[in-house]
């Protein structure tokens, strides 16, 4: 009887437990997460916040400058040649032909003239002025002694002593770390654009010759010298570009002597060619300065514009009217084009356009010619005209020219600078094939 009693006592007591656990989990609250804490130390991974997406700050505009200093055709004439002759060393130097202009050219990064004389040695035919030209490899070292450091070499002299001059030519300059364009030793290097870097922008260097005066260049050699042809001149054009040139600039050897202004061929092909990716144009061959101009051409309702000169004129040469040459031969121009690329939006833009009239001054001293080309308005400025070599006829024509180029210049000049010229089309590293 008593074992019954506590039996039912446990029975009682269970029942009682389980009742009140029931009840206990019908009224409690909804369970809570473990913590981070919690989920740790039970092996959770905690939960991680994303992370805020990082924010680009904005590129900080900046420019990158450099300046094109371009000159007109470096003649020499038969009276020229002796005129840098020393008789007691037996040696040639035409420093002073450019001694009054190198300051000027040295503020230029690209320094550019169009060499119209083969270099071809004095055992090649001996030296010779007009109409086949050789000049001695002298004028070369002065050329680099004034600043220049890229000279055009297509043009209708090129072939004055054949194709053997053409080479000794470029070796004559390429010892001195002139660039040369437009003439070629080989079909390798014709075909290689030729980009020059300054200040961290890529200027392309391309030149071509109407002809070489009537002087074939042979079949198997047609490398030697660029003609004037629009295909093979459009095909380099879209090949600098290609190549990442920031500008293209063409050096032509067009147009008709002695007119002072372009002929409707030379204009036709101006536009054809900026329309095509040409920047800046440089002509040669009148041997008069003909004007500059600013050019916008549409092409598959794309707008692009360019800058040209259509003749820089001479700028060391013997002819002009005192040597029955027409007038106006004697006078050139140093024309200056200050280029800027900005960033970021990769712009190419000519900020300012400038030029200065020069004039070749001839004058004998003890029986021996001299030759220097003046810088017109920096000498019409010298205090009461304090150049003992100059007569006051001198300084009277070097007003007039003065006044009259500046003038001329502007004939088609209807935009002002700055000139945009193009976006930058690659922003890879360009290939260089030279530095000089």
């Amino acid at each position: 009887m008593k074992n019954k009693r506590i039996l039912t006592w446990i029975a009682y007591t269970c029942i009682i437990v389980l009742l009140s656990a029931c009840m206990s989990r019908a009224h409690a609250p909804n369970e809570i997460s473990p913590s981070h804490e919690q989920q740790h130390e039970i092996g959770q991974e905690p939960v991680q916040e994303p992370e805020p997406e990082p924010v680009e700050p904005e590129p900080q505009p900046y420019s990158l400058r450099a300046s094109l200093i371009a000159v007109g055709d470096i003649m020499m004439h038969s009276p020229q040649i002796p005129a840098g002759y020393d008789p007691v060393t037996g040696t040639y130097n035409y420093d002073s032909f450019f001694a009054e202009v190198k300051d000027i050219l040295s503020e230029g990064d690209w320094v550019y003239g169009n060499l119209e004389t083969p270099l071809a040695g004095e055992d090649l035919g001996g030296y010779s002025g007009y109409p086949m030209f050789n000049a001695p490899d002298a004028l070369a070292d002065s050329l680099k002694t004034a600043g220049f450091n890229i000279v055009s070499t297509a043009n209708n002299h090129s072939m004055d002593r054949r194709g053997q001059g053409v080479l000794r030519t470029l070796e004559a300059l390429t010892a001195r770390e002139l660039l040369a364009i437009g003439t070629y030793s080989s079909q390798e290097d014709r075909d290689t654009i030729q980009i020059v870097e300054k200040n961290g922008i890529f200027m392309a260097f391309l030149a071509y010759t109407y002809g070489t005066n009537g002087i074939p260049v042979p079949d198997d050699q047609t490398y030697l010298v660029n003609p004037l042809d629009t295909e093979l001149m459009i095909q380099d054009i879209h090949h600098a570009k290609q190549l990442g040139a920031d500008v293209v600039t063409i050096a032509l050897h067009f147009g008709n002597e002695y007119e002072r202004n372009p002929n409707d061929h030379q204009k036709e092909l101006v536009r054809q060619l900026i329309q095509e990716g040409a920047d800046i144009i440089l002509g040669s061959h009148p041997h008069v300065v003909q004007p500059y101009e600013v050019i916008s051409v549409t092409k598959d309702g794309t707008e692009r514009t360019g800058f040209v000169i259509y003749s820089l004129g001479n700028f060391i040469s013997n002819q002009g009217p005192a040597q029955q040459t027409p007038k106006y031969t004697d006078v050139g121009v140093i024309l200056k084009l200050d280029i800027a690329k900005h960033f970021p939006e990769q712009t190419i833009e000519i900020e300012q356009v400038s030029a200065i009239p020069t004039w070749v001054h001839k004058y004998q001293t003890d029986g021996k010619r001299h030759y220097r080309v003046l810088p017109l308005p920096n000498y019409l400025q010298l205090p009461e005209r304090s150049d003992p070599i100059l007569t006051a006829s001198d300084w009277a024509l070097m007003s007039e020219y003065d006044e009259e180029i500046h003038h001329h210049l502007r004939t088609f000049m209807n935009v002002d600078v700055p000139v945009t010229l193009q976006p930058a089309l690659l922003t890879t590293e360009p290939n260089i094939s030279f530095q000089p």
